[in-house]
């Protein structure tokens, strides 16, 4: 395991991890006495549908996160992204997300044959403000549907469909604070960690040789 006391920005109090869950906050009266609670206007921003523009606004996405959990409660989010207008929004209640070519681990697969519950976030570059859906979902593998969905020639294999409990439209602080389309703020891409040599760290394995330059792995060539 990594040391944490190597680890930039680490806490130099030792207890201080312990501290925090010592004083842990467990109501919901607690957390209202100090951030307040929501105008009206807020707390009932969901609708059990999606609008027209929400569905405008999905087909305009090339990416979004999706949640899912397992039966025990243990969480997972996945990056999702294809071409705007991969997720095909089949009625107000009901979307369909392709199942695109992956590592097969299948993580939110497995979480949903256990519990079918799901959040996505759905974003658009350039955009500050997100789209949020959450619902059911299962899973299927329906030929005649999935061919519909082919890109380059090639149909996903399986689709998970989303029956909508709640949509609603997310404000752009988020985006605002983070300066996340500005390009400005954007890091230089050789200066951060690689998803090889954090992997290698992780495994207690000599660091890859990344001489020739970072991220030039071969599935990136191979996407569908």
């Amino acid at each position: 395991m990594t040391d944490t006391s190597t680890v930039p920005g680490a806490p130099s109090d030792a207890n201080l991890a312990e501290r925090l869950r010592a004083g842990r906050l467990t109501t919901l009266d607690e957390i209202h006495a100090i951030n307040g609670v929501p105008k009206e206007s807020t707390r009932t921003k969901d609708t059990p549908f999606l609008t027209s523009l929400m569905a405008e606004f999905i087909a305009r996405s090339p990416f979004f996160l999706i949640a899912t959990a397992n039966a025990d409660g243990s969480c997972d989010v996945s990056p999702k992204g294809d071409p705007a207008g991969a997720v095909r929004v089949l009625d107000a209640r009901t979307l369909a997300i392709p199942d695109r070519l992956g590592n097969r681990r299948i993580d939110g697969f497995r979480n949903i044959l256990t519990n079918p519950h799901v959040g996505l976030i759905f974003m658009i570059p350039n955009d500050d403000e997100t789209l949020r859906v959450n619902g059911h979902a299962f899973i299927t593998k329906d030929p005649e549907f999935l061919a519909t969905m082919a890109i380059d020639g090639r149909a996903p294999k399986l689709a998970t469909i989303v029956e909508v409990d709640e949509a609603y439209m997310h404000c752009a602080r988020a985006f605002l604070r983070s300066g996340l389309w500005t390009p400005e703020t954007w890091p230089d891409p050789e200066s951060v960690p690689t998803l090889a040599a954090i992997t290698s760290q992780q495994r207690s394995l000599p660091a890859p040789d990344e001489s020739a330059g970072k991220r030039r792995e071969e599935y990136r060539a191979t996407l569908y």
